[in-house]
């Protein structure tokens, strides 16, 4: 693979989708996709604990009332010490995913440094300003992001609207079909300085919460051995939650129900 070299005048620096417009003025970074049936990811969700921040998602896609894929997933590493979850239309959210990563490459390669975690979060939204266009055309992305700020050594979670507007979270925040149901039981039992254990149960248990409540949310599929995915972002970088531990979680969650009276919206125990 050849070198570019640029002018001054027309170096585009650490931003991968500039380079890629010199390089390639031809080639668009995202593709028009036709908005019939297309698939969509729906219940994301994350949360500040003691040690970082909790992201999950669940793993069903759906096209209309059909059920289109039943282990989508909806959480990636962005970089070591950042997440991003999607929610809306499967194809591109997966793609501005891809191309998220690679900016944040691409900057680090050429800078010899990483971004902050708000200079992150600041090219994540204009990624989603860029794809406005396609959600006029019902192609909507609202991704979750999330990761470790080095310089306050806090967990930070940003949220982001379809104008590629960007807000900060102060503790948790879910999105998606099933985000309604899913942040009340996190407001429910959602406290200061949650344990990792603890924060990372109370994120199974809502998403088990907005799957009993929305039907494009997929609940735990034991026959299948389907979970949702669970990730940890902490100062050791991004964690991925072994999928026996979700599974374990989850029996916890259901044994409760189980009990008279059980039925407690975000009781973490």
């Amino acid at each position: 693979m050849s070198l570019y070299l640029f002018a001054p005048p027309d170096d585009p620096g650490p931003s991968f989708a500039a380079l890629w417009s010199r390089v390639h003025p031809d080639a668009p970074l995202t593709t028009p996709v036709p908005p019939d049936a297309v698939r969509h990811g729906t219940t994301i969700v994350a949360l500040r604990h003691a040690g970082g921040i909790v992201m999950a998602g669940d793993r069903r896609a759906t096209e209309g009332v059909s059920i289109a894929h039943r282990t989508i997933e909806k959480v990636y590493p962005a970089d070591r010490l950042s997440a991003v979850a999607i929610a809306g239309a499967a194809g591109p959210a997966i793609q501005m995913v891809r191309l998220f990563q690679t900016q944040l490459e691409h900057y680090e390669k050429v800078e010899g440094a990483t971004l902050s975690l708000e200079g992150k979060a600041n090219q994540l939204s204009e990624m989603v300003r860029a794809h406005l266009p396609m959600a006029m055309q019902g192609l909507v992305v609202v991704p979750l992001f999330a990761g470790w700020d080095e310089r306050r050594e806090v967990g930070r979670i940003f949220t982001y609207d379809v104008t590629g507007g960007r807000y900060e979270e102060a503790d948790f925040h879910a999105t998606g079909s099933g985000g309604r149901d899913a942040k009340t039981t996190i407001k429910l039992g959602y406290r200061e300085q949650l344990t990792r254990d603890e924060a990372v149960e109370l994120a199974v248990q809502a998403l088990y919460e907005a799957a009993d409540e929305d039907a494009a949310t997929g609940g735990p599929d034991p026959v299948r051995g389907i979970y949702p995915t669970v990730a940890i972002v902490s100062a050791e970088g991004f964690e991925r939650v072994e999928e026996s531990e979700v599974a374990s979680r989850f029996a916890d969650v259901l044994a409760r129900r189980e009990r008279p009276g059980g039925r407690s919206g975000g009781d973490v125990e």
